[in-house]
């Protein structure tokens, strides 16, 4: 139970962005896009790559297995994310979203410990 939470909390994160696929309403929640923004397809292939992180979390919890592999790829998609945000002056639009991968990084950091230790 113990290592499969963390993976399941992970999803719960990315699960916003990710409905985003099937409720386009949600990018300008999240995002604060306009309905007829050119950037729509690109920010829906970004919620198509979230369902992806949400399955791959999931499939973490489910299968030890796989949790070094979603390890790396949480960890590339949150870091990259803050990153990003602070390089580009830390926009005011998208404080809760670097914020939200910042709180959960000891969760990513606490899985990722327990992939990785023998």
């Amino acid at each position: 139970m113990l290592d499969r939470l963390p993976w399941a909390l992970l999803a719960l994160l990315h699960l916003p962005p990710a409905l985003a696929l099937v409720w386009p309403a949600m990018l300008g929640r999240i995002y604060g896009a306009a309905g007829g923004s050119s950037a729509l397809p690109l920010l829906q292939h970004r919620a198509a790559l979230f369902a992806a992180l949400v399955a791959i979390c999931l499939w973490a919890a489910a299968d030890p297995a796989v949790r070094r592999l979603a390890s790396v790829v949480c960890a590339i998609s949150m870091l990259s994310f803050v990153a990003l945000y602070l390089l580009a002056g830390s926009p005011p639009a998208l404080r809760t979203i670097a914020l939200a991968d910042l709180l959960f990084l000891p969760v990513l950091g606490f899985a990722a410990w327990r992939a990785f230790s023998p």
